[in-house]
């Protein structure tokens, strides 16, 4: 399939990393021009958004939105990553001598337990805004160098608290899940703003609770307005590929922004705008403020470009011109 331009929902597999995604969609639609808006690490499952063709240049207007996750934290160690993939750090082990907390109705019966109070206090602590530290084993850069790449060579530099937004962090089962090690599990629901980091929340709340902590398990059920309902996996892309029937699940670059207040374009002024002039715009639905992003339409409903309002002059100008139809 070519010239393709649009979104893609990917239910992206555990054991592979997101550019894989992007490698393996890219030979499937015979498109070179493909991107993504939020990675995944390679443990993590769940909503990966795929842009494709002229798609790729809506990337920044996309990678900002909110998240939502599923997550599996669990309560007894930490790890030197945060999550599965990484060793374990003995010293902040849970041990069976040690004194659990009273057990209640969110009990383990096994090793470590704590009760519905208990956890409802350590996630409220970690609800709105927050300021999280970076992990090192992170794709975030110190002077041009990823946090990863210093962190497995052993070293580890000062990071700079970073301030992001827990929306919900709650339990989806009021049991703990217990292991024979005396570990034990906690599945949670978590909505937060883009570049928070889920594994440093797992660990977080471990401090809150006295004990040591590590992701487990991770998936991306909402990325924005796209969610795990709309996905295809990799095999379901190209088993609708071959059939050629791949179009219903293509969402429009302008579907793809449909939050985004819009203006509808004569047929001259989508001339002005595909050169990339300005347009006046006296009449548009609400009271914009300066500066608000704008869909820009052409005749057929089509997005050619996403542009800025500016208030004073009652104009948009084109900041990313789209044209989908070239």
């Amino acid at each position: 399939m070519h010239h393709m331009d649009g979104v893609l929902i990917v239910d992206k597999p555990a054991g592979i990393t997101s550019h894989d995604v992007v490698a393996r969609v890219r030979r499937i639609l015979r498109e070179r021009r493909v991107g993504h808006t939020g990675t995944l690490d390679p443990f993590a499952t769940g909503v990966l958004v795929i842009l494709i063709g002229r798609a790729t240049r809506l990337a920044q207007f996309l990678s900002g939105a909110e998240k939502e996750y599923e997550a599996v934290v669990r309560l007894g160690y930490a790890t030197d990553t945060g999550d599965l993939t990484g060793t374990p750090r003995e010293s902040e082990r849970f041990t069976s001598d040690q004194s659990p907390a009273p057990t209640g109705e969110a009990e383990a019966p096994v090793g470590l337990s704590f009760n519905s109070q208990e956890i409802e206090s350590a996630m409220a602590a970690l609800r709105g805004e927050i300021d999280q530290v970076p992990p090192m084993y992170s794709a975030k850069k110190h002077q041009g160098q990823k946090l990863y790449e210093l962190a497995r060579r052993g070293e580890e530099i000062k990071r700079d608290a970073v301030r992001v937004t827990v929306f919900a962090f709650s339990p989806l089962s009021r049991l703990l899940t217990p292991h024979r090690d005396g570990s034990c599990d906690l599945t949670v629901r978590v909505v937060c703003s883009a570049g928070t980091y889920i594994r440093t929340l797992a660990e977080d709340f471990g401090k809150r609770l006295g004990v040591g902590a590590h992701l487990a398990a991770l998936r991306r059920t909402r990325a924005g307005d796209f969610a795990i309902g709309q996905s295809l996996t990799l095999d379901q892309l190209q088993e609708q590929t071959d059939s050629g029937t791949l179009k219903a699940k293509l969402l429009t670059p302008d579907a793809a922004l449909s939050r985004m207040p819009f203006v509808n374009l004569s047929a001259d002024d989508s001339r002005r705008v595909l050169n990339g002039l300005e347009v006046r715009c006296d009449k548009h639905d609400g009271d914009w403020p300066d500066q608000q992003l704008v869909r820009m339409r052409g005749e057929a409903g089509q997005l050619l470009a996403v542009g800025v309002f500016d208030r004073a002059s009652q104009r948009v100008h084109p900041r990313v011109v789209i044209d989908v139809e070239k």
